[in-house]
Parts: structure tokens; C-alpha cells; sequence
């Protein structure tokens, strides 16, 4: 196997499989064990030296390379491919012991303490200067080496160190502001500092939102934007110095992409990463995991504009130990996991880790080899998931289709609802994005999931759902997305606040008043256990609202309690065939796809219509689709359809059987 790191423009000739591979926690005796079964299993790439910096420079300017040169030659010979790690997520004890100061500092100003993960303040000028004098020294020696193919920098930066409340970050914040508003007055104007008396005269009198107290969201919110933006620095500083040495290789690093809103803002990062990576862990109580894959898939695809593939980095054979209850995956789950992560635009199945450890705080989260070994179920199905990655090497390279729904997903809003106190702050922001992106995926629909300044032309169907803080250029946008024929859906608490995070006055909901046809004069949110019903049948909880129509029609309307009677959920129709809807109540997922059904999509027939269990993929190049099917049901599910099976190698000529728990991908030709 011949591998260059010059001529091809993704790290690996196929899809990229693999994981994080730690022979640093292993007797050398194990090492080629380890590299046997990875091509056993068609392992063609690993992450190496992602917390080796302590092993590799032992005391400052003191290097141990030898036990490293043997891994990265064994890896070499055996054509594996090597994603190689800058290893500045995990800094040595020597160096937290000679400065006390690195390690982060938390709200109530409480040192963290070495021996967890990310252990340093991203605005410690003193520590960029030891991060970066390993990086030069791996990039120098190793960077050169024709089979390690890509830079892997730091590790999930913001997951452990995502806020500083330090005195160093504190004069770093102050410089931010300085640069963000110019004059002190700006800024008070942008805070409102008038309530409770907190106007500054000086940038030198503002700290971080220190303590438990409650704080001016406006302070908050820019602190979040702050601490973003240093981690990217660092980031930064990090490409730079690898593109000096190596400016042939990809650099990129991990994101965790999910529902919730991100340790920092990856939608803002997406522009400084050669090819976007995400690490993903379903959660234990889900309802529907296999939707949150989806899900991810779908945020991690629009982080760019031209929906390039990007890479699964991390996820788990199968149990995590991280969560209170730590699931472990049902046979089959693997598979259709990794297999619904490429449908859904990746070209890598990458896991945390190769070999489940035996010590250390992850002793307990699964691998690609677990602690029984590899005569398990966990490794069959992963030498398995190696065979059909090795027969989608067609897939490599082709796109999902652009979807005609879009969905809105901002960090900075998810970040202001949950900074100070709220009229429900039982909201959760993923919740409501979740929601809606429900009950289009439930019928099979693509969906982009948007940062709000992309590109809104080619969609049909745009969903703002609780985005709560909007700026000026998202609510014109929208209009203007509106008035050219597409169908706008605004759903409860967005729209409240400007981008300073001060409310937009005149009636909720403010950015999109005027758009939607409507005003509201009062939030009625409910308290817990209470429910509510709409005239059409529609259930929720949550969340109502006083709703005054102005230029919109009523879909639905309160039925008993205080709001008997009134709007909850409206439509406005706009010249050029847009409408505008408004729902101001927290209907149930049910509801959502009524609306969905009857509404948005009304000649596409009922969910019922669709195979249950059975997810349906597709990805695509000028002349050729692959149409993944992958059945979490209990049921063989058989459609119509004509093509090559990749995984089993049939022809297809007018129907197929996917088995319960199983998938299957059909290559078929486009029509020319």
C-alpha cells in the first residue's frame, strides 16, 4: 500500500477507518498484536500521540523519541496511515508543577488542578510558548514521513478548558471588548449598564462574569463570544506553525457538533479547518439515537457552504463511561451507527479508541478492541463495519444532495437563553431544534442544519426554531426569503433579543413581527406538569403566548385557560407565493408533524406512508447515487428499487430485502 500525503485529496485512498490509537498505555509487546488486527479489521488510519507530550518531552528542550519512531515505522510498514496529533490537550506533570499558573480558573475563581484533560487557560501567553515549542519539534520530526497524512491539533479544545475566569484572561477579555466596541460608552450602550447601577467608566474596571451571582446577559453572552474566539487562537497559532513546516498536509480539529450549543463556535471555526472533523456519542436516555446521528450529520454537513464530506473522528463501539447510566449498544448498532454517519456526508469512521484501556479515567468507555478481546462481538461487528467500508470506496468523495428544508442553529443564541434568568428556564435549546428536525427526518425529508447567515436561497422550507438572539442581517434575510416563495417557520421565544442581547421592543416576537403578521403582548409560560390544548387537537406544554393577529390567518387557537380562544398558531400569506408561520405554543412532536404534513407538505401523505424503521440516505456525484438504507426496525422492510448492492454484491434488479437491524447501499447510475 502506498500512501502520499501529495497527490490525493483526502488523508486515505478509501473511506478513513480507524480510531485513537494510545500505544503509550501498552507493553511494546502488544504493538504488533495491535497492528495484525487493524488489518484484520481494514483499519487504514489512526490518531496518534493525541496525550503523548509528556512521554515525548520528558523535562524542557528534552526529547524521548525512540518509542515513538518505533509505533510510527510499525504503522508505516503495515500501511496505516497516521492522523498525527499536536499533543497540546494534555501537558505534562512537569510542566503544571513549574507553573501553577496554566491550568484554568472557574467562576467562583476555584484553580483547577492537574489531572484531567485540557488543563490550561487559552489566554496564558506562557503556556502558547511551550504548546507550540512541542509542536514544532513533532511537526519537524514526523511531519515529513509519508504516511502520516494529516494534522490532528489539540483534542476537543473548549472541553475541559472552554472558560478562564483567571486574571489573565480577565486583562485578555478587556482587550477583546477594547477592540470589539472601541469606547467604553459603546460598550455600556450594548450592556444596558444603567440597571442596577453597573455603568463602567474604564475598560479596566470590567471583569468576567465571576461568582454565582446573577450577572448582565449581555456581559455573559460576550464573555462566551470571547472565549471562543481565544481557544481559535490558539488554534490558529497551532495551523500556522504546522503549515510553515508542512504546507501540503490537512490540518483540522476535532469538533463535538450536537444538539446542544457547542463549548465553542464551530460554525465560526468551520472556515480555518481543511477538512471539518466531529466526535459524536449518542446519549444513554435518548428516545431516538439513531435521529441524533442524523442530526449531527446534518449540522456537521452545513458548516460549510459547499457541503464538502467531512469526518467522523470520534464515537463508540459501544458503551461510553461518561453518563450515569452507560448504555451498551444492541448487535447491529455498530454498524448502522458509522453506517448512517456516512450517509450522512462523512468519509471516515473513526472511534475513541482502538483498545479499551485498562487504567486511567476512561477505563470503562468501549473500543474497537475491548477487554475480553477481539474473539467478541464488539470486534466482529467492527472487522465487519472494515469489509463494508472497503466496498463503499465508490461513496468517497460524493455529497448529499442539497436539501430543500433548513433548519437555524446558532450558537450564540443557545448560549444567551441559557445566560440569565429566563421567563421558562426549562427551555433547553437543542430540545426545540431536535423537535422540529424530527418530524422531517421522520418522513424521510433531507435537512440542512444551518448556521443563520448561510445562504437561504435553494430552500423550500426554512424552520427558526427558539433562536432566540437574532441579528438585524438573519431577520431581513428572512424576509427577503419569504417574499421569493419560500415557507417560513417560526416557533416559540425566537426573535427576542438583538445581538447585544437586548429585547426588541414593540412585541415578541421582534425580529420577525412584521414577516409573520402577528404581535405578542405576554408570555404564559406554564408551570411543570401543566399541559394545554389547541381547537384542532394539538397538545403541549411548556409554552404559550398572547398573540394579537395583524395581517396573518389562525391555524389553531387556545382552547380553556387563560388565553381560551386566542391565537396560538398562524399563517401569513406573502406576494410571490411565501408564507410566513407563526407558532407561539410548545406543541408536542405529534403536532409538529401534523403541521408538517398538513401545511408544509401536503401532497408528500401521512408518515404511516413510510417503511417503518427503515432510514434512507443518499449521497451523489454528477453521474452516480448511492442510496443507503439502513433498518433499525425489528422487521425485514422491502422496497422497489433497481441498482448494484455494494456490501453484498448483487444486482438489483426490481426490489430488495433489508434485513432487520441490517443496511445496505445501492449504486445506481443517473439518467443521462
Amino acid at each position: 500500500m502506498t500512501l502520499s500525503h501529495t497527490d490525493q485529496p483526502w488523508p486515505t485512498t478509501g473511506i478513513s477507518f480507524g480510531g485513537d490509537y494510545n500505544p503509550e498505555q501498552w507493553d511494546p509487546s502488544v504493538w504488533r498484536e495491535d497492528v495484525a488486527l487493524m488489518r484484520q479489521a481494514g483499519v487504514n488510519m489512526v490518531s496518534l500521540g493525541i496525550f503523548s507530550w509528556g512521554l515525548l518531552e520528558t523535562a524542557e528542550g528534552v526529547y524521548d523519541w525512540a518509542w515513538f519512531d518505533e509505533i510510527v515505522e510499525l504503522l508505516g510498514e503495515n500501511g496505516i496511515a497516521i492522523d498525527l496529533a499536536t499533543p497540546t490537550a494534555a501537558p505534562p506533570s512537569w510542566l503544571l508543577a513549574e507553573h501553577p499558573e496554566f491550568p484554568p480558573v472557574d467562576h467562583d475563581m476555584t484553580q483547577h488542578w492537574p489531572g484531567a484533560r485540557l488543563g490550561w487557560c487559552p489566554s496564558n501567553p506562557d503556556f502558547r510558548t511551550h504548546a507550540l515549542r512541542i509542536v514544532r519539534a513533532v511537526a519537524e520530526r514526523y511531519g515529513s514521513r509519508e504516511h502520516v497524512v494529516m494534522w490532528h491539533v489539540s483534542n476537543e479544545l473548549g472541553g475541559g478548558n472552554g472558560h478562564c475566569y483567571c486574571d489573565v484572561s480577565a486583562a485578555a477579555f478587556r482587550t477583546w471588548l477594547e477592540k470589539k466596541y472601541g469606547t467604553v460608552e459603546k460598550l455600556n450602550e450594548a450592556w444596558g449598564t444603567a440597571f442596577w447601577g453597573h455603568y463602567y467608566r474604564s475598560f479596566k474596571h470590567i471583569l468576567p462574569p465571576r461568582g454565582n451571582d446573577s450577572k448582565n446577559p449581555s456581559l455573559m453572552l460576550d464573555f462566551d463570544r470571547f472565549s471562543s474566539d481565544e481557544l481559535l487562537d490558539h488554534y490558529l497559532a497551532e495551523r500556522a506553525l504546522l503549515k510553515e513546516i508542512t504546507p501540503d498536509l490537512p490540518v483540522t480539529t476535532n469538533f463535538m457538533v450536537g444538539a446542544e450549543p457547542d463549548a465553542v463556535d464551530y460554525a465560526r471555526w468551520a472556515p480555518h479547518m481543511d477538512i471539518l472533523a466531529n466526535d459524536h456519542y449518542t446519549r444513554s436516555p435518548d428516545p431516538v439515537p439513531q435521529q441524533d446521528v442524523a442530526f449531527s450529520g446534518d449540522r456537521m454537513r452545513s458548516l460549510t457552504t459547499d457541503r464538502r464530506p467531512w469526518l467522523l473522528m470520534e464515537h463508540s463501539t459501544s458503551a461510553v463511561n461518561w453518563q450515569p447510566r452507560n448504555r451498551a449498544k444492541n448487535p447491529g448498532e455498530l454498524i448502522r451507527d458509522a453506517i448512517s454517519h456516512v450517509a450522512h456526508g462523512s468519509d471516515g469512521v473513526m472511534y475513541f479508541q482502538w483498545r479499551a484501556s485498562r487504567a486511567g479515567a476512561e477505563q470503562f468507555h468501549s473500543g474497537m478492541v475491548p477487554h475480553a478481546g477481539p474473539d467478541t462481538k464488539i470486534f466482529r461487528e467492527v472487522t465487519a463495519l472494515g469489509g463494508h467500508l472497503q466496498r463503499l470506496a465508490p461513496v468517497l468523495g460524493s455529497r448529499v444532495p442539497a436539501a430543500k428544508v433548513g433548519i437555524l442553529f446558532d450558537n450564540e443564541a443557545g448560549w444567551a437563553i441559557r445566560r440569565g434568568v429566563k421567563p421558562n428556564n426549562f427551555l433547553p435549546y437543542g430540545a426545540a431544534v431536535r423537535a422540529w428536525h424530527a418530524a422531517f427526518w421522520r418522513r424521510g425529508d433531507g435537512v440542512d442544519v444551518l448556521p443563520p447567515w448561510n445562504d437561504y436561497a435553494g430552500y423550500d422550507t426554512l424552520v427558526v426554531p427558539q433562536l432566540f438572539l437574532v441579528a438585524d442581517d438573519t431577520a431581513k434575510r428572512a424576509e427577503e426569503f419569504v417574499a421569493m416563495g419560500g415557507t417560513l417557520i417560526v416557533t416559540p421565544f425566537s426573535g427576542i433579543v438583538d445581538e447585544n442581547d437586548q429585547v426588541r421592543l414593540g412585541g415578541y416576537p421582534g425580529a420577525f413581527r412584521d414577516v409573520l403578521g402577528v404581535w405578542t403582548e405576554e408570555f404564559y409560560p406554564l408551570q411543570e406538569g401543566e399541559t394545554f390544548r389547541l381547537d384542532n387537537g394539538w397538545n403541549g406544554r411548556e409554552w404559550t403566548e398572547h398573540v394579537h393577529v395583524a395581517g396573518a390567518d389562525v391555524i389553531a387557537r387556545y382552547e380553556g385557560g387563560p388565553l381560551d380562544g386566542e391565537p396560538a398558531v398562524t399563517v401569513r400569506a406573502h406576494l410571490g407565493g411565501g408564507r410566513a408561520v407563526y407558532v407561539s405554543a410548545g406543541i408536542d412532536g405529534d403536532a409538529i408533524e401534523n403541521l408538517v404534513a398538513g401545511l408544509i407538505e401536503p401532497d408528500r401523505g401521512p408518515v404511516s406512508d413510510k417503511i417503518p424503521g427503515l432510514e434512507v440516505g443518499i449521497r451523489e456525484t454528477d453521474s452516480d447515487e448511492f442510496v443507503f438504507l439502513i433498518n433499525h426496525g425489528a422487521d425485514d422492510a422491502e422496497l422497489g428499487i433497481r441498482g448494484a448492492e455494494l456490501l453484498t454484491g448483487r444486482t438489483v434488479e426490481d426490489s430488495l430485502v433489508v434485513p432487520a437491524g441490517d443496511v445496505r447501499v445501492v449504486h445506481r447510475r443517473k439518467a443521462a
